[in-house]
């Protein structure tokens, strides 16, 4: 899937020495964005999907429309400025999502009725004009509480609604494609049914790897991205490429979802329960294998970066008799140098552009392997050795 905006950084190093953290106005021009570029995702389905559960182990649309906003009002005004909220019938109901390990689980978390669309977007109105309105005027950087210090509410619900963005496209992939109107700046995908990038791997010496960070070192972060480790990483070998889905097909073609050996005991049980032979957005039938993307249904473009589960991504490993890479070596293949020094981004230091990579929405649908010359930078790696998908080490 496309990748979703970069976290918004409002702090240099100069404001971060300094008493105030969060820049109002920016942190309002975000606000908006974020609210806009989610009512316009909202507006792609249809009225009728509303109340639909494409994905059964989430709950429907009407959720996550009252949820982002209801967690602002929730996390920022109630607990860090002791804010009464609107409406706390709703801001009980839409407070938390499922996050269920099993149908059975989800089943016991589902809402028997949900309220009345007009009374939702009433609320997430009121809701928007009470967080502008808070953070225009209201105090919202203080030691006062966790929420206020170094203005932590108001990042925790900035980046909240952009992860929820990513967690509704994924979502939305999942409708038919009569619950969708596509967006006017929507094009008909062109597919290149030529070969992928040949496979080939790359050595990457040993070296340190940074992972997470420090508490004070950034304007913000989740819980998972602390603290600090400094992890020493062997050589080991990676894919120049992603697997594409010309890669994956082999895999598919010659037994794999037959196959137990390829998967754990969990992941062979997880694979059985669901009926899959195939990746989810994988479609045959008359013609061969067919694509199912967010608005239409394609050949299946051999170029395209696979889009499989973990499980499936470390069945496929073993089948070519490799593995997945850890975080750490990611991170010292991703960001790493050969004087030692770490990068902002894989290609540098230099801010993302829409040059780097299917950022910002560009597409709606993944690109070829390889379409981001400029979003690269092999300075670390040696020449490429004889190899294939996954990692192995030196």
């Amino acid at each position: 899937m496309m990748a979703t905006r970069k976290g918004v950084e409002f702090m240099n190093t100069s404001q971060a020495m300094a008493k105030t953290v969060v820049n109002r106005q920016k942190a309002i021009e975000t606000y908006r964005d974020n609210r806009a570029r989610t009512e316009a995702l909202f507006r792609i389905l249809s009225q009728d999907a509303y109340y639909e559960r494409p994905v059964p182990l989430r709950h429907p649309p009407v959720f996550y429309d009252g949820h982002i906003p209801a967690f602002a009002v929730n996390s920022f005004l109630k607990k860090g400025l002791g804010h009464p909220g609107l409406d706390s019938d709703l801001e009980e109901l839409f407070a938390r999502g499922i996050d269920p390990s099993d149908q059975d689980t989800a089943e016991k978390s589902a809402v028997s009725s949900w309220p009345r669309r007009e009374q939702v977007r009433q609320y997430v109105q009121n809701a928007d004009a009470a967080i502008c309105q808070a953070l225009t005027s209201d105090t919202i950087e203080s030691e006062k509480n966790e929420v206020l210090h170094r203005g932590q509410g108001v990042w925790t619900m900035l980046e909240h609604e952009v992860m929820h963005q990513e967690t509704l496209l994924y979502m939305w992939h999942r409708f038919d494609f009569d619950k969708k109107t596509c967006p006017a700046n929507y094009t008909a995908v062109g597919v290149d049914q030529s070969s992928a990038p040949t496979e080939n791997m790359v050595t990457v010496p040993g070296g340190e790897a940074t992972l997470g960070a420090g508490l004070n070192d950034v304007t913000f972060g989740w819980d998972n991205e602390f603290p600090l480790m400094i992890v020493d990483v062997s050589a080991f070998a990676i894919d120049a490429h992603n697997v594409t889905n010309e890669n994956y097909l082999a895999f598919v073609e010659a037994g794999g979802y037959q196959t137990p050996e390829y998967w754990s005991v969990d992941a062979w049980q997880r694979l059985q329960d669901a009926d899959r032979s195939h990746p989810l957005f994988w479609e045959s039938g008359l013609g061969g294998w067919h694509w199912r993307g967010m608005f239409e249904r394609i050949p299946l473009p051999l170029k395209w970066p696979v889009y499989v589960t973990h499980d499936e991504a470390s069945a496929f490993a073993r089948w070519k008799r490799l593995r997945l890479p850890t975080e750490a070596e990611f991170h010292r293949a991703a960001y790493g140098t050969p004087n030692g020094a770490e990068r902002l981004y894989p290609w540098g230091n230099a801010e993302i552009d829409s040059s780097r990579g299917n950022f910002d929405f560009q597409h709606w649908d993944p690109v070829p392997v390889g379409s981001y010359s400029a979003g690269i930078d092999c300075q670390l790696a040696s020449e490429p050795v004889k190899g294939s998908f996954g990692i192995v080490r030196r």
